[in-house]
């Protein structure tokens, strides 16, 4: 079945596959929800007075902790996760949580991660159309060669 394929048609199949893989990362990425968003698995700073079940105000988006405030442990959630956001309470704290990823932090690893397979894929496609070409030639120069000699 696959071999009766021409080259046109199977890269429009690989292109309509491959374009549909980005649509569902898409929706899926617009669809899915935060864990970040449940206050019972957060660890908060130490010196926090406000329960962590209270109605809260993301200040400041997860991102990484600096060198310094992982070192110096300043920032005591910094040594936890390495991550960190701050929030502010309704009741008007502002404290530091840790948190797990950083969302543009793992897409930019994604990204480049479909862009090391994509170079890797357009590398060997170039290698396999030069090696049949090869192939060909070889074939082509044994076939001239052996009607020289029937001839």
């Amino acid at each position: 079945m696959i071999e009766s394929c021409t080259k046109k048609r199977m890269l429009l199949g690989i292109s309509l596959l491959g374009g549909l893989t980005i649509l569902v990362l898409i929706v899926e990425s617009n669809w899915t929800e935060s864990s970040s968003d449940n206050p019972f698995s957060e660890n908060i700073e130490v010196n926090s007075t406000v329960i962590p079940n209270g109605e809260y105000e993301v200040i400041s988006e997860c991102h990484p902790c600096t060198a310094f405030e992982i070192a110096s442990k300043s920032i005591g959630v910094c040594g936890h996760a390495r991550y960190k956001e701050v929030i502010k309470y309704k009741k008007g704290e502002t404290v530091t949580r840790s948190c797990d990823r950083v969302a543009w932090l793992e897409e930019r690893k994604f990204w480049k991660f479909q862009a090391l397979s994509f170079a890797c894929a357009v590398l060997f496609c170039i290698s396999v159309f030069w090696r049949e070409n090869i192939l060909r030639q070889r074939v082509i120069r044994k076939v001239a060669r052996q009607l020289r000699a029937s001839a």
